[in-house]
């Protein structure tokens, strides 16, 4: 896996305006990006947009060997109908891209595995290889070490893997970031890291954690150290970030651009940082929204997690009220409180969190 540069763009968050993906924006996103000497893109069959837009924004303004192009077939949109060559092919022409430098299958985990295996998926993607429309093939991962090694030991044809790690969740048994690094460094797979920062979480921790990094070094910010953090582990080969405004833009490209691994001091501090964080009880949602698409009451609850979790970050303050009231609609019948229990969206969160449970934690102090 050959990549010029660690920085990845993350397309699944793009800035939108009215509603809709904001081509303007985007192009100024992208020109700044492949500037700055990066060129690995990330969307996928599931990121509604996202594969049509970054035609619009790169593929036609830019020559092919000017940038990479990783797309992701979802096995759980499968049918007997549509199956990986029509979901394949569709991904293509939606980018126009000729052919995906870097191809995945999409969310492996426990109730997804079944899926690929069913509709022939390994197999396909093996053909698209030998036939070049596939350059470099992985999978993302959401589950626990014994299946990662399980599918390693299988497929041992998979180039890569994109998995969650950030320092908060190295030592989780639920998302398991050091344990799954370990198991690929095992098999000898290059990495792509996704949710380097949790869903922006890292990038907005308490001044008094924040300053922990700062008194080591001026130019240390909660996402530069949370960078850092991945960009230092060697297998890692591309960290995706989904920068939907230009100083996120302009803030990662500085910290690729500059790149310094983490000093023993950096590292002793993300340590230190990482108890401080966990000793409170926070939602570790990464606003990936798979939970939202089946709610029956339309309950926005990546959204609401953020609302909840500004109290459990920074306390009681006007903020978290504020931001909920803006999610509700005109008679409030998508508030937390409407949640009928029907358990979708758990099936659905690749952070296995217990969403029924935490709905009714937000709206005991948001609803009241």
């Amino acid at each position: 896996m050959e990549v010029r540069k660690k920085l990845g763009f993350g397309l699944m968050r793009l800035p939108r305006t009215d509603g809709q993906i904001d081509i303007e924006q985007c192009k100024a996103l992208a020109d700044t990006f492949l500037a700055n000497g990066y060129t690995y893109f990330d969307t996928a069959y599931a990121y509604a947009g996202s594969e049509e837009a970054f035609k619009e924004f790169v593929v036609k303004r830019y020559p092919r060997d000017s940038y990479t192009i990783a797309s992701k077939m979802a096995g759980w949109m499968l049918r007997e109908d549509f199956g990986p060559e029509k979901m394949f092919q569709t991904s293509l022409e939606r980018t126009g891209a000729g052919y995906f430098d870097y191809y995945l299958l999409h969310s492996l985990q426990p109730s997804r595995v079944g899926f690929y295996d069913k509709y022939g998926c390994w197999e396909f993607c093996r053909k698209m290889k030998e036939e070049g429309k596939i350059r470099n093939l992985g999978f993302s991962y959401h589950g626990a070490p014994d299946l990662l090694e399980e599918l390693l030991t299988e497929h041992p044809e998979v180039d890569f893997v994109q998995l969650q790690i950030n320092y908060v969740d190295w030592e989780s048994e639920v998302i398991w970031s050091g344990e799954n690094y370990r198991v690929c460094e095992r098999h000898g797979k290059d990495i792509v890291v996704m949710e380097p920062i949790k869903g922006g979480f890292l990038a907005n921790i308490r001044p008094e954690y924040a300053k922990i990094y700062s008194d080591i070094d001026p130019e240390n910010t909660p996402a530069s150290m949370a960078l850092r953090f991945v960009g230092s582990l060697p297998r890692v080969k591309v960290i995706l970030s989904g920068m939907n405004a230009m100083e996120q833009m302009t803030e990662n490209t500085r910290i690729f651009n500059e790149f310094k691994p983490l000093s023993e001091e950096e590292k002793a501090a993300i340590v230190e940082v990482t108890e401080k964080i966990l000793s409170v009880p926070n939602i570790p949602c990464t606003a990936c929204r798979y939970c939202t698409k089946g709610c029956p009451m339309g309950i926005n609850i990546p959204e609401i997690f953020k609302a909840y979790n500004m109290y459990l970050t920074f306390g009681e303050h006007n903020r978290p009220h504020l931001y909920y009231g803006g999610l509700l609609d005109t008679n409030s019948t998508n508030k937390a409180s409407a949640c009928i229990g029907c358990g979708q969206c758990e099936g659905a969160c690749p952070q296995h969190i217990q969403i029924i449970e935490k709905l009714k934690e937000s709206s005991a102090y948001l609803d009241k």
